[in-house]
């Protein structure tokens, strides 16, 4: 890791099915994603917008095997990526929840900046519903972005879908939602680690 002029966080990773390349700053400002997936990209810069962070994104990966590669390394770096950039934790509100609408759907989100990666994730899907956007992105490939994304994050996050009929507004309820608790969870209270731990 390092940090760039902008004060952000740069980190990258390479394998032999993805190629990405990550400038993450936990305030706001300009958003650029492309993974290749539009729809991903669009659940991306809902997660960035709505968490106030800046995000610069690029992901290259071998959609045409599958998906699940870019996705999920996506989520273990942007995960990295969020961790580096809370530092020491202090003074942050560590819990966080929301119950988030998108038209008919509703979404319940609970998150704990814990330090212990935990994911519970209650969304579930059609077998055939269809895939969203050109190329294509299988809606169950969100729980294994989360999973990725709390792994490297350290963070536990629980998803509960309470009901919803369109795939498009259950996920962006669901990442805005994931969002919203990011932001409110970092905001600063004071300069105490939150935790009797006295580390987080």
């Amino acid at each position: 890791m390092n940090q760039n002029p902008e004060n952000l966080v740069v980190l990258s990773r390479k394998t032999k099915e993805t190629d990405i390349e990550i400038r993450y700053g936990p305030t706001p400002g300009d958003i650029e994603i492309e993974t290749g997936l539009p729809f991903f990209d669009h659940m991306l810069s809902q997660l960035a917008k709505h968490s106030g962070s800046t995000l610069f994104l690029t992901a290259k990966g071998d959609l045409d095997v599958d998906a699940h590669h870019t996705v999920e390394d996506t989520g273990i770096l942007l995960g990295e990526a969020l961790k580096a950039a809370m530092g020491d934790k202090a003074g942050i509100n560590r819990f966080a929840s929301v119950s988030l609408p998108l038209d008919e759907a509703l979404v319940d989100i609970a998150l704990d900046i814990s330090g212990r990666p935990f994911l519970f994730y209650s969304v579930e899907f059609e077998p055939d519903k269809p895939l969203l956007g050109t190329p294509g992105f299988d809606p169950q490939l969100a729980e294994e972005f989360f999973r990725a994304f709390v792994t490297s994050s350290d963070i536990t996050l629980h998803v509960n879908l309470r009901y919803g009929k369109n795939t498009h507004h259950i996920l962006e309820a669901t990442f805005k939602g994931v969002a919203v608790c990011i932001k409110r969870a970092l905001q600063k209270n004071g300069n105490q680690i939150p935790s009797t731990k006295g580390v987080l």
